[in-house]
């Protein structure tokens, strides 16, 4: 199974965009899934993440108010709504997913998409 995560672009400050994220396979079930980001030179950073059966949802203080993330079950994909992006949101967003209850982590990485914010 991949994730393929989409909706990357090039957005002034204040602007919007709209990550999603979906498994290669349809029937691919999850736990948890949640975004991750990585700015050049600095390290892998949390951004939110959603308990795919109830929707419950953890930020980043760096996103709070600012990124929704959102599952649609019937099409088995994940979103994060990024509004009044700035230009330290510019990073390779990275989609992940731990199958089970009892994974720690995530198991699943897709291949990131470039967010860039220009000031």
């Amino acid at each position: 199974v991949q994730l393929q995560a989409s909706g990357g672009g090039l957005v002034q400050t204040g602007g919007s965009l709209r990550l999603s994220c979906a498994p290669s396979e349809r029937t691919f079930s999850n736990y948890r899934m949640g975004w991750f980001r990585q700015a050049p030179g600095k390290e892998r950073e949390f951004v939110a993440r959603i308990i795919w059966s109830d929707g419950s949802a953890v930020y980043a203080d760096s996103v709070k108010g600012r990124f929704t993330i959102s599952r649609d079950n019937a099409k088995n994909t994940m979103y994060l709504q990024m509004n009044s992006l700035k230009p330290e949101d510019t990073a390779v967003y990275y989609c992940a997913a731990a199958s089970s209850i009892v994974t720690r982590g995530y198991n699943y990485w897709g291949q990131g998409t470039q967010v860039t914010v220009s000031s």
